[in-house]
């Protein structure tokens, strides 16, 4: 038996759907047909929902809730370090669970290290499905005394003083 072309499967499949559309129906009755049983007045799921309970659940299912949390983070930077801090300092990006936050001097830096697990506990508490593991901060960046690609390896420019 050979197998039914494309236009008989789309008929039989909205058939199936819709209903035959050459059966005869009684004129006063109207077809209605809900499989799943929604459209059924005061059923479950019937009830109105709020914009932001219908994105937060959209959210959810995508998967979107800690790339959201990260950007939001990233964003809030001011509110979460303070007024102060944020002025020296900000944040760069999130790399596998790494937050980085590039400072304007070393001593931002270093007050920042010793202020991370502060840090890390307002980032717990507000943004948890961000998944922030660590904090590294970065100083500004040091002159490099490497000279071109095939620079060798040894004490630089200090041995041939003396």
């Amino acid at each position: 038996m050979s197998e039914p072309s494309e236009a008989s499967r789309v008929y039989l499949r909205f058939k199936d759907v819709f209903g035959d559309p050459y059966a005869r129906r009684s004129p006063g009755k109207k077809r209605h047909r809900d499989p799943q049983g929604s459209s059924v007045p005061f059923g479950l799921g019937r009830d109105p929902r709020g914009l932001g309970d219908t994105l937060a659940s959209l959210t959810q299912q995508l998967g979107w809730n800690s790339s959201l949390s990260q950007s939001e983070l990233l964003e809030n930077w001011t509110e979460l370090a303070g007024e102060e801090t944020a002025k020296h300092s900000r944040p760069a990006g999130i790399d596998e669970g790494i937050l980085t936050v590039h400072c304007e001097s070393t001593a931002w830096a270093t007050q920042l290290r010793l202020m991370r697990v502060e840090i890390m506990t307002h980032i717990a508490t507000r943004y948890p499905d961000a998944g922030i593991e660590s904090i590294r901060f970065q100083g500004p960046n040091a002159p490099s005394w490497k000279k071109g690609p095939r620079s060798i390896p040894g004490r630089g420019p200090r041995d041939t003083y003396g």
